[in-house]
């Protein structure tokens, strides 16, 4: 067992299943939780990024050191739902956190942590841990933060051990809201800020653990949104009377979620509905229309990937968080696949032949990050306004 410990009196920990342990000082939240650990390379975004709902039950080691430093602010908060507030379980720091120094900053990083639940580790050597899940994929770990500074390890240990990791969990129905809702607010612009907009084509937004910029981008481009459930059904969808449909991103196994996700989704698609799937929404359509997820070693996590949107020849930076992926092997010949990592090529896009039914891996809403994708909400607001 290597013990990386950089303080003389460490406050909280990280162990994993293999009995690696890495130790620094705590922040926010004290207590323990268990997740997958995953690192991002995003330079920016850390209160988006702990908020967003696709990182439910998971630790996110952030590759960029110095976080906190901008604080946090309520405009910036990406879950939709108070059950998603608390998405990702722990944040992993290199430098300590410094006291916050921006003109939009209305709370501290670490208190904004307490009172989310979310437990924060500064400290720890974060390339070394990088490089670990590099090398062996996204390790189960416990987070610990104790003040005393005394640790059970052995038993830290084991709770590591007999978590059933993210394969076969359904997490989207923990997170998504639990009601019906409209949503008008429209992208952030300097110096309005956020404003509220009235539009006529209305598409309703299946609720998986959807972020706020995803629904304000639809605005934007010119949709009304009706979020709803994620286990409403086709008929009380229909009942909507919607122009189009969009499948969320969400936290999860997209197989497990697709139990009952599936055949809501192929109702939709039989009916010619437009439909835009985004991450976990994008896997799901692959799954309803005849492909297969796998799980991947490290996931994408960060702001910086390249990805080739075939129907424009185009590479755009983009922002992604995902631990599974669409087979590309598997996807029957009535789908086209439209977008691919450069880094891995790995599939980050498919298209329904002859029909306005298309998906993609990565996050186009990505906010703050590269705005490379916003199209693809024009994309889709032009073929709802097209049916």
């Amino acid at each position: 067992m290597t013990l990386y410990q950089p303080t003389q009196n460490p406050t909280a920990a990280l162990v994993l299943a293999n009995g690696e342990v890495f130790y620094g000082d705590g922040i926010g939240h004290t207590g323990a939780a268990v997740g997958e650990v995953c690192f991002n390379t995003a330079m920016t975004g850390y209160q988006e990024i702990l908020t967003d709902p696709s990182y439910a039950a998971q630790i996110v080691c952030f590759t960029f050191p110095h976080i906190g430093n901008t604080g946090t602010t309520a405009e910036d908060e990406e879950a939709s739902s108070a059950r998603a507030e608390k998405a990702a379980v722990g944040g992993i720091f290199r430098a300590s956190v410094t006291p916050a120094s921006n003109w939009r900053s209305d709370t501290e990083l670490g208190d904004w942590l307490s009172a989310r639940k979310i437990i924060g580790l500064s400290g720890v050597d974060t390339r070394a841990l990088t490089s670990f899940i590099r090398d062996n994929g996204m390790p189960n770990g416990v987070i610990a933060h104790e003040p005393s500074g005394k640790f059970d390890i052995p038993a830290l240990t084991k709770q590591a051990q007999a978590w059933a990791g993210l394969v076969g969990a359904d997490l989207a129905q923990d997170v998504g809201s639990e009601t019906q809702f409209d949503w008008t607010q429209a992208r952030w612009t300097f110096p309005e800020g956020y404003r509220d907009v009235d539009n006529v084509k209305r598409v309703v937004l299946i609720d998986y653990g959807v972020k706020r910029n995803i629904m304000r981008n639809l605005v934007s481009s010119g949709l009304a949104v009706t979020v709803v459930p994620a286990k409403t059904s086709a008929e009380d969808i229909f009942a909507l009377n919607p122009d189009g449909v969009v499948l969320s991103n969400g936290p999860g196994d997209p197989a497990a979620t697709g139990a009952y996700a599936i055949p809501v989704i192929q109702k939709l698609v039989e009916a010619g509905m437009p439909m835009l799937g985004i991450c976990l929404g994008h896997q799901m359509l692959a799954l309803a229309l005849g492909a297969k997820t796998v799980k991947m070693d490290q996931g994408h996590h960060g702001a910086n990937h390249p990805v080739k949107d075939y129907t424009t020849d185009k590479v755009e930076i983009v922002s992604m968080n995902h631990g599974f992926a669409v087979d590309s092997e598997s996807l029957p010949n009535t789908v086209e696949e439209t977008h691919v990592s450069l880094f891995d090529g790995t599939n980050c896009g498919i298209r329904l032949k002859g029909k306005p039914v298309f998906s993609v891996q990565h996050h186009p809403e990505a906010s703050p990050g590269p705005q490379d994708s916003f199209y693809l909400f024009d994309r889709f607001a032009d073929a709802v306004k097209a049916a």
